[in-house]
């Protein structure tokens, strides 16, 4: 499979030639995609294909969002300021249309994009066949549409200080200054600037913008509206979207926090299965109140639920012990979870003993069950673009309602 990104691309005093190279560039990674997909059946998730998948999110990830900007913000606006007659009516049927595929496309990506995650990794084999047909499909008609319309129109219609305007733009968004001097070698870090790969990480940033929140877009109940986002995000294939961080803080006034699983939530609450003597189960028991985030980097949202948090009743905690895979339960049992250990070896030995004693169907030990957290403060974060977030918060009343507003990023 061919993944090379390296192809020599036009210069930027040809704006319209380097879109041209883009959507060729597009073509040269949905071919790759496809490829991709008919390699996995056969040879699973190998180095190959690891390569494969590195090299399309590297492209759809960055370069890809860096044309739709180039069309949205520059192309699309230069041109209906410019167009006339038939021109100005065939581009106010196509800029809507163009910009609808743009986000369709966007959101179609981030189905692919969670699936070429794990492959990347070797960590699943799974693309779905229909998603990639879809993402291709609606690449190839829109990549058609602008080649057979708007390139053809921008070449015809602009001016040489139009193109140049356009050019311009363009390279200033890779961040490339026009007709830059050669860059002077910039001075070596100082001792206490944090570097990573050569990269200052102060200066690592993404700029989000795949969607936006409004008051009117967020359902009456926080819990349900959380299930509508975590609907969403299994839809979209988000990578482990069950993980959440659970903070906690004991009598010594110390927070800590750690990622484990939600197994239920409704109306009463978010509920995860732990050991009550462990580390978060001590400051439970000092300090009830503890704080929960969801981070779903694929949708560019998180959710932060503050509460008092209870421990569930033993029916529940047996319900779900008990549908757990076996060795999981002898794990629970054997494990005194926080507490130290001389090494890997005694662990692995008080699991074989637990086992044996078991004879193979371990009992819940009455040290290890169910919280759950009642939320009393829920706050909705979606990504936008500069840091400009929106941000929409559920607070519980006295008298069990709920109040919403937006705050500021």
């Amino acid at each position: 499979m061919s993944t090379s990104l390296f192809d020599t691309a036009p210069d930027f005093s040809q704006p319209i030639a380097v879109l041209k190279h883009c959507h060729d560039r597009i073509r040269k990674q949905l071919a790759t995609l496809q490829k991709l997909q008919a390699h996995l059946p056969q040879h699973g998730a190998d180095q190959e294909a690891q390569q494969a998948a590195q090299a399309i999110l590297k492209y759809f990830n960055n370069a890809a969002h860096l044309h739709h900007e180039d069309e949205e913000i520059n192309l699309l606006p230069m041109l209906q300021a410019t167009a006339q007659g038939d021109d100005a009516a065939l581009l106010q049927d196509l800029a809507p249309r163009i910009l609808a595929q743009h986000q369709q496309m966007d959101s179609d990506w981030l189905i692919i994009k969670a699936q070429l995650d794990k492959i990347a990794t070797g960590a699943d084999r799974v693309l779905t066949a229909a998603s990639v047909q879809q993402f291709v499909d609606a690449y190839t008609a829109h990549m058609d549409i602008e080649e057979t319309h708007i390139a053809p129109m921008a070449k015809r219609l602009f001016s040489d200080g139009q193109m140049r305007t356009l050019g311009d733009a363009m390279q200033q968004r890779r961040g490339i200054e026009p007709n830059a001097q050669p860059a002077v070698q910039a001075p070596p870090p100082s001792p206490h600037t944090a570097v990573a790969s050569g990269v200052d990480i102060a200066d690592l940033r993404l700029d989000y913008g795949r969607a936006s929140l409004d008051e009117s877009d967020v359902l009456d109940h926080p819990v349900d509206q959380f299930a509508k986002w975590f609907d969403e995000a299994m839809k979209a294939e988000v990578f482990e979207a069950n993980t959440m961080s659970v903070a906690t803080v004991g009598r010594d006034g110390k927070p800590s926090s750690r990622i484990v699983l939600i197994k239920q939530y409704d109306q009463r609450g978010f509920t995860w299965y732990t050991n009550y003597d462990s580390q978060k189960g001590r400051q439970l028991a000092e300090n009830p109140n503890a704080a929960l985030l969801f981070f779903w980097r694929e949708l560019e949202r998180q959710v932060r639920i503050e509460g008092r948090v209870e421990k569930t009743t033993s029916e529940d905690s047996d319900k779900y012990f008990y549908s757990r895979p076996v060795k999981s339960q002898l794990a629970a049992v054997a494990s005194q979870q926080s507490e130290p250990i001389a090494s890997r070896e005694q662990m692995e030995t008080n699991y074989a003993a637990v086992e044996a004693a078991s004879g193979g169907h371990p009992q819940r030990p009455p040290h290890w069950g169910g919280y759950r957290l009642i939320p009393e403060r829920v706050e909705f974060w979606q990504g936008r673009a500069s840091r400009f977030h929106d941000r929409i918060v559920f607070t519980l009343q006295p008298d069990g309602s709920w109040t919403r507003q937006r705050i500021q990023p």
